[in-house]
C-alpha cells in the first residue's frame, strides 16, 4: 500500500485509510480482479463446443481416495459460489448450460 500512498502524495501521518486511497485512485482490489477473471473464463467455457479439452477437464470427476484432512477447494466449487453471489445463477442453471459433469 505504500506505493499507492506515494502515488496519491500521502503518508501515514495523513491518517487516510488505504481503502479510501484505492477508491480515489480507482484501483481494483486483487481479489476482485481474480473473481472477474474467473467469471470471464467461465464465459469462455460456456461458449466452447462439447469436445474441447478445457470443458472436458471441468466435467471430469476423478475417482479414488483423497488424503485425510480438510477437502481441497476445487475451482468448480469456487466458480459456482461466485456465479451465485455475483450473477445470481444457481449451479443447476450453470450445469443446464453445458457445464455439467458426466455421469460415471
Amino acid at each position: 500500500m505504500s506505493f499507492l500512498r506515494r502515488v496519491a502524495g500521502l503518508n501515514l501521518r495523513d491518517r487516510v485509510r488505504s481503502s479510501d486511497i484505492q477508491e480515489e485512485l480507482g484501483v481494483v482490489g486483487v481479489l476482485l480482479h481474480i473473481k472477474r477473471s474467473h467469471l470471464g473464463w467461465l464465459g469462455h467455457l460456456a461458449r466452447m463446443p462439447s469436445g474441447c479439452l478445457p470443458l472436458e477437464v471441468l466435467r471430469t470427476c476423478p475417482t479414488g481416495r483423497r488424503p485425510r484432512g480438510r477437502p481441497r477447494s476445487r475451482w468448480k466449487d469456487d466458480i459456482y459460489r461466485l456465479a451465485w453471489e455475483r450473477l445470481e445463477v444457481s449451479p443447476e442453471e450453470l450445469m443446464g448450460r453445458g457445464l455439467s459433469e458426466h455421469p460415471t
